[in-house]
């Protein structure tokens, strides 16, 4: 991954090396009761700061999603819907 821009709404447009883009709605996920780790991700403040690291989309506090499952839903679908 080479690019993140975070969107409204808990969404993530991405961008990977081999031109792979979409995006990531993290909506429900944030909102579930079955967020764990996540749930900090439900103050826009704090999801705003989404930045790239070593590939992967990462938030401060060591939050981070997997490139590899990202790449391949959005590559396939153009979005990625994390519940």
């Amino acid at each position: 991954m080479v690019a993140v821009k975070v969107l409204e709404g808990y969404r993530l447009w991405v961008r990977f090396d081999d031109g792979v883009e979409g995006e990531v709605d993290m909506g429900q996920l944030v909102h579930s009761p079955a967020a764990g780790v996540f749930a900090a991700l439900v103050d826009q403040d704090i999801f705003a700061k989404a930045y790239v690291e070593h590939g992967a989309v990462t938030w401060p506090g060591e939050l981070d999603l997997a490139p590899d499952a990202m790449h391949d839903e959005i590559k396939q679908n153009g979005i990625w819907v994390l519940r």
